[in-house]
This record gives C-alpha cells, structure tokens and sequence, in this order.
C-alpha cells in the first residue's frame, strides 16, 4: 500500500457497510492507517462487534431511509473522506423481478449513495476543506450478469453519478471515484456465487483464475482516497483480475 500514515491520521473518515465484506476490510485498512473512522452498520449486534474489533467510532442507519441519512450526517461531521460501501441484491430473472425489488436496491446502492455525496460535499463546503469520496461499485456497471437486472442497473448508475460527481465537485476539491471489483468473496457474494454452475464459467474469464479478496479492494480505495491520487478524478477503477482484457 503506497499511503502514509501520515496522511490518513489526520482525517476523519465515513465508511458504509463497515460490519461484512469490502466494508469491514476497507475499516481495518483506515484504522491500521491511522484514520479516525465512522463505522456505519445496519443493527446493533453489527455495531458491538465492529466497535470493540476495531475500537473505532460506530453509528447505526437504515441506509434506504433518506431521514435517517441527513440525522447520521448531522451527527457525524465534519468528516475529511467518504466511503461508499453498503450494497444490496436480491437475485430475480427480469421475467421475475418485483417492483419492490427494484426499489429496495436502488435505495441502498444508489440513492443512498447520493444522498450521503450531497450531505458530506456541503459540509466540506462550509468548512472550505478539500476531500475525497470513494464509491464501491461493481463491474456488474457494464457487464450483464444473469438474476442481477435490477443490481446491475443500480451499479451502472452509481457509476454515472460517480462522473458527474466528479465534474460538480472538482473545483471545490473534491475528488470523486469508483472502484468496480469483479466478484468480492463478501457474504453477500457467497450467497449469490454459491453454485459452480454458475462461478465457474465467471471463473474461466478471469485470467489471475480467482476472485477478488475484501482487502484487495480495501487497498485499492486507500489508494484513491490519498494523497497519491490527487489528479485522479471521476474514473471507475476495475478490480478484476483481467476480466476485461479478455
């Protein structure tokens, strides 16, 4: 990892989905680093746990509740940086889905994102301090994955805004990023690449012939959030393992 403890020890860092999988591992990563972190998870067995693992600053929020977003924001600034992590996916064929379905994803992988964008750029604003945000997409963005409609729309999208993101708050030094991993052996991921009818052949287009570790992506978006980056600025950063040289 090519950041300084330097560097992140003097920032206050929000990360998202900080109980399972990339989040957690992207925690670790910060608080090794020096970072002060803003763990945010779903439920309070979640929070207990990260908050005595990593002795870090932990907040619980319902991540499809736009209210429950603007008082998690007010109770955590001023923040320097933000991760984007929490995800959801419910598995449905197009000939299936259901319109909750729809909504339910879009809540938490692109709304929620949004919203928390808007919130945290306003306090950098007023604070005139310069920052960085880092949102966990997937290359699910641009390629199509059967089951995963809905997931894969959603993660296009946060891609789309993580570009204008990154053209509106430019000039008010806020770099904006995404880093889109092939399959992440997260939880979530387990539940949906269970079956080896279906993760072998996702397997085959993967030249390292593996799927991505947490920490791998966790280091990627240290990278982007530091002050090796500093002109990097509105791209989707692929972690997989030569999935789209193929």
């Amino acid at each position: 990892m090519e950041t300084s403890m330097s560097y992140f020890s003097n920032r206050r860092v929000l990360v998202t989905g900080a109980a399972k999988g990339i989040g957690r591992a992207t925690v670790k990563a910060l608080v090794e680093e020096g970072a002060q972190v803003v763990a945010v998870v779903r439920a309070s067995d979640q929070a207990q746990e990260v908050s005595s693992h990593f002795g870090c600053e932990v907040h619980i929020a319902e991540l499809s509740d736009v209210a429950a977003l603007e008082e998690l924001m007010r109770n955590v600034t001023p923040l320097d940086d933000l991760v984007n992590c929490a995800g959801t996916t419910t598995l449905e064929s197009v000939l299936d889905f259901q319109p909750r379905t729809f909504d339910d994803i879009m809540a938490v992988n692109l709304r929620a994102p949004l919203v928390l964008a808007r919130l945290f750029a306003q306090g950098l604003v007023e604070r005139q301090a310069v920052g960085a945000i880092v949102n966990v997409s997937s290359l699910a963005a641009n390629v199509g994955i059967r089951d995963h409609a809905i997931y894969c729309a959603s993660k296009a999208g946060l891609d789309a805004a993580t570009r204008v993101m990154a053209l509106e708050f430019g000039a008010l030094g806020i770099r904006v990023n995404s880093v889109n991993p092939v399959v992440t052996l997260t939880p979530m991921a387990v539940k949906a690449w269970s079956d080896p009818a279906k993760s072998e052949p996702m397997l085959a287009r993967i030249p390292a012939g593996r799927f991505v570790e947490p920490h791998e992506v966790a280091d990627a978006i240290l990278w982007l959030l530091g002050n090796r980056a500093l002109m990097v600025n509105g791209i989707s950063m692929p972690l997989d393992g030569g999935f789209t040289a193929v």
